[in-house]
């Protein structure tokens, strides 16, 4: 076996030890705690709801100012494109952190 192959062999195993590991040792069953008051499981949906709506809403506005900012950019210094691609990119991130929070919520 090559040093290059034995090296992404070692640390592909290393990348999947280090994550599926804990994540099934730390697994573990819950038992039914008993039923929730519906005034709870309103008030998490709602809140679940606002997390991703708030989110998604605050990332369009910044993606648009982002997006209108760059196209004027992009007709000056085309060579920035990259930057742009990345700058319009990262209000996902917003999203995906609503998304995680509305899961957590709810669950």
């Amino acid at each position: 076996m090559g040093k290059k192959r034995l090296a992404q062999w070692v640390v592909g195993s290393t990348f999947a030890a280090s994550f599926l590991v804990p994540a099934i040792a730390l697994a573990e069953e819950t038992a039914p705690t008993g039923t929730e008051d519906w005034h709870v499981a309103a008030y998490k949906a709602v809140a679940a709801g606002l997390a991703m709506g708030l989110s998604a809403l605050s990332a369009g506005y910044a993606q648009a100012k982002i997006g209108s900012a760059g196209a004027g950019t992009l007709a000056e210094r085309p060579e920035v494109s990259i930057w742009i691609i990345t700058l319009q990119a990262l209000p996902e991130v917003i999203v995906l952190l609503g998304f995680v929070s509305a899961i957590l919520i709810a669950g």
